[in-house]
């Protein structure tokens, strides 16, 4: 169980790269994007419900192997949030990686109340539950960002 938690926190290792780990850990976001954008709306839900369910056991168990609630080698967080993100938009390049800036935007910057629960909440669910409210934030900013581009 020890190395199935790292190598789902990590995002199949992902989140080891010795530097910017958070941006590269976003970047296992681009294929599940891809795979789960042809599902319907239920469907995508269901999904992701899982895929959070999934990340905040991952998180706990590795915070707890690591020593640290959020180490920077957990990186499963940011696959949620950037689906959320990018949720019930169909895939384009365009709303990939406008979607994938924004999110990076919002999970660097933690607007409240993301930077309270990041400060707070040092457990797998408010590890995940920062980068999903990140993600919300960054769902916001690429619809006005489609829409304002109208590429929507």
């Amino acid at each position: 169980m020890r190395f199935l938690a790292l190598f789902l926190a990590s995002n199949a290792g992902l989140g080891y790269s010795p530097i910017v780990s958070g941006t590269v850990g976003t970047i296992a976001g681009l294929p599940v994007f891809f795979l789960l954008a042809g599902l319907s709306a239920p469907l995508y839900g269901l999904a992701w419900l899982i895929l959070f369910a999934v990340a905040v056991w991952a998180s706990e168990q590795a915070g707890r192997i690591y020593g640290v609630a959020d180490d920077g080698r957990i990186v499963i967080d940011e696959l949620a949030g950037y689906l959320v993100t990018v949720a019930f938009l169909p895939f384009t390049w365009w709303n990939a990686l406008l979607g994938f800036f924004w999110f990076r935007v919002f999970d660097i910057l933690k607007p409240p109340p993301v930077n309270w629960i990041d400060q707070k909440m040092k457990n797998g669910f408010g590890v995940v539950l920062d980068d999903v409210l990140a993600g919300v934030y960054a769902a916001i900013a690429l619809r006005l960002t489609l829409s304002f581009l109208n590429l929507d």
